[in-house]
């Protein structure tokens, strides 16, 4: 058998791998999306390497980066079955019906048509347990840590084992399971994300969140949180309730009158029900809170922004009024949606907070503002920077270098060969160096 890449290789986002068989079949692994630079070296998001001899294909999870190609991939002539958790199952039709209308057609019926065939060729599996795929092939989901319903993959074909990592979780992430590693692999195909850096500790990262939102208070400003609205806004939502709980106590229960908290998001708001419908993927700790009665994704002071005209007078309201509030919206990398019409109107404010808790892509108006730039490019505008701006890399849904070597490390068997993979160059580099130093080839 033999490991083709059809994106997500080189780069960070299109995740897309093919395994093929030395019978001419072929399994594939998640099918997404472009996004910052990536998306400037692959404009065509039509799939043009062969799909006929594709026998299954199993899906990491729900992200566009990993899903958004999945109507492109069926009209290519894909037929086989697509294994997923059952919490991936229920959110991607609002990934792909999110994606459609960006990038392929807002026709309502042509899009219930796309999602309609999707849905024929879903198959929600149970994790830990081994499925036949294909003949002589079988495909293990388990628990990956990274979003609702995230796992990573682990296929046994031709007397081979092969592990998909997908995207695995940071260890002590809000709401979900941390991974376990897998037993063996003779191929472990990983992640590189964050493989150059570690993060903060959750203790670390709340006291520093806390602090932002103090600063909040004080000088009355708007903090604003670019995040993606699957995953990230769940988290954040899961921490904010429990920081804002202990600040309560301290400053007394005018404080929820204080500040308010913004999801400028519908979607991200239908993303949180279907969170709340799962809660029995949590982990202890979040199923502990809800069983002495403190949902952790709802509390008193946050209020969900419907329609483009309420968002623009969210916008508008901030931008006239020195009130404190906290604004979580979407894109999580600022190159595009509601996130960038508060960044146009408050990034020149010194009293403005702008705090980034994910990764930001080569070439993203995201990454230059996290970079120190003076100013920057947004809807083709030049925008001054006089807001400060923050990282709080501990909110990451990525694993940080050592979640990733302790990956590798925990197997019972070392893997026999590790494929680096959905990292940039000198993440690569200096997790290859990590890995290399336990005794693992890396190629």
């Amino acid at each position: 058998m033999r490991l083709i890449h059809h994106g997500g290789h080189h780069g960070v986002t299109g995740s897309c791998h093919e395994l093929r068989l030395d019978n001419g079949g072929g399994i594939l692994i998640d099918c997404g999306v472009f996004q910052g630079e990536d998306a400037r070296m692959h404009p065509d998001l039509h799939v043009t390497f062969p799909v006929d001899h594709l026998q299954a294909m199993a899906l990491t999870h729900a992200h566009i980066d990993h899903v958004g190609r999945l109507p492109y991939l069926l009209s290519a002539g894909f037929r086989g079955r697509i294994y997923c958790t059952p919490p991936t199952a229920r959110l991607l039709p609002l990934v792909l019906e999110d994606a459609l209308k960006i990038g392929f057609t807002r026709n309502t019926q042509v899009i219930q048509g796309f999602l309609a065939q999707v849905k024929d060729h879903l198959c929600p599996v149970a994790c830990e347990t081994w499925h036949d795929v294909a003949d002589g092939v079988k495909v293990r989901l388990k628990r990956a840590g990274h979003i609702l319903g995230s796992a990573y993959v682990e296929v046994d074909a031709e007397g081979q084992r092969v592990v998909f990592s997908g995207d695995l979780g940071a260890t002590y992430a809000p709401l979900l399971y941390a991974p376990k590693s897998p037993y063996r692999a003779d191929l472990l195909v990983l992640e590189s994300t964050y493989g150059d850096r570690a993060h903060e500790g959750r203790r670390e990262r709340q006291q520093r969140l806390q602090a932002v939102l103090e600063r909040t208070l004080e000088n009355k400003g708007t903090t604003l949180i670019p995040a993606f609205s699957l995953g990230r806004t769940q988290e954040l939502l899961y921490e904010l309730n429990a920081i804002l709980g202990r600040m309560e106590k301290r400053r007394g229960p005018s404080l929820l009158r204080e500040v308010d908290v913004i999801v400028d998001s519908p979607l991200a708001a239908r993303f949180t029900e279907i969170y709340g419908m799962c809660a029995r993927f949590w982990d202890a700790e979040a199923q502990r809170r809800l069983r002495y009665g403190d949902h952790p994704l709802v509390f008193e002071n946050l209020m969900t922004v419907g329609d483009h005209e309420e968002h623009r007078w969210t916008v508008d309201y901030l931008q006239r009024r020195r009130v404190p509030a906290i604004v979580i919206a979407g894109s999580g990398m600022c190159t595009g949606g509601r996130i960038v019409n508060y960044l146009k109107a408050l990034l020149g404010e010194p009293s403005t907070d702008v705090l980034f808790v994910g990764y930001q892509g080569r070439g993203t108006p995201g990454r230059r503002i996290q970079e120190g730039r003076r100013w920057v490019r947004l809807d083709g505008d030049r925008v001054a920077v006089r807001a400060e701006v923050h990282t709080l890399s501990g909110y990451s849904a990525h694993a940080d270098q050592n979640n990733l070597v302790n990956f590798v490390r925990r197997m019972r068997r070392l893997p026999g060969q590790v494929r680096l993979i959905h990292g940039e160059p000198p993440a690569k580099r200096a997790l290859r160096e990590k890995l290399v130093r336990l005794g693992v080839r890396v190629g």
